[in-house]
C-alpha cells in the first residue's frame, strides 16, 4: 500500500480518535464550514463516517487562520478552489463536539474546479445543488445556514 493510500485509509480514523481525545481531554475547538457557490448552485458533501449531506469544511490547523482552513478543507474535500474574497458570515457554537466546539462560517462568492474529485476514505461524493433544490438527507444544520444566506432568516448561535 502506497504511502499516500495508507494516510488516506487513516483519515477517518484520526478524525474519530481527534474526537474523542477532544471529549475526554478539554480544550476548545475551531471548526469551519464554507458555503461554496458558482452558477448559483450549492456545493455540499457526504462523509464516509456520517450521514448526510455538509458543507465543506474541517478543522482549523496550528498555525493557520480561519479563513484559510475553509479555503483549505474546500479543495481538499471537492477539488474545488475559492475565488474571490471569502465573506465571514458567522461563529457557532456546535454543541454536539462535547460543548467545546465552534464553527466558523465563511461564504465563497464563486469556486472552479481544480482536480477532479474521486470518492475517498473521508468523502463519499460531492453535489453542486440550487439552493432551493437540495437533497434529501441534507443536514438541518446545513438547510438552516443556506436559508440564513439566501432567505434572510436571522442567524442562529447553535450550529
Amino acid at each position: 500500500m502506497s504511502a499516500t493510500r495508507l494516510i488516506e485509509a487513516m483519515q477517518p480514523l484520526v478524525a474519530q480518535a481527534r474526537s474523542l481525545a477532544v471529549r475526554l481531554w478539554g480544550g476548545t475547538t475551531l471548526g469551519v464550514r464554507t458555503i461554496a457557490v458558482t452558477e448559483g448552485r450549492v456545493l455540499l458533501v457526504r462523509h464516509t463516517y456520517v450521514s448526510g449531506w455538509h458543507l465543506p469544511g474541517g478543522g482549523v490547523n496550528a498555525r493557520e487562520t480561519a479563513e484559510a482552513a475553509a479555503r483549505r478543507e474546500l479543495f481538499e474535500e471537492t477539488g474545488y478552489e475559492a475565488s474571490g474574497t471569502a465573506r465571514f458570515l458567522g461563529l457557532y457554537f456546535n454543541p454536539a463536539m462535547a460543548g467545546r466546539d465552534h464553527v466558523a462560517l465563511y461564504q465563497v462568492p464563486d469556486c472552479v474546479p481544480r482536480r477532479v474529485f474521486r470518492a475517498n476514505r473521508e468523502i463519499a461524493e460531492i453535489g453542486l445543488f440550487a439552493p432551493d433544490g437540495l437533497p434529501a438527507g441534507t443536514t438541518t444544520a446545513t438547510r438552516r445556514r443556506l436559508a440564513e444566506l439566501f432567505e434572510g432568516l436571522p442567524p442562529a448561535d447553535h450550529w
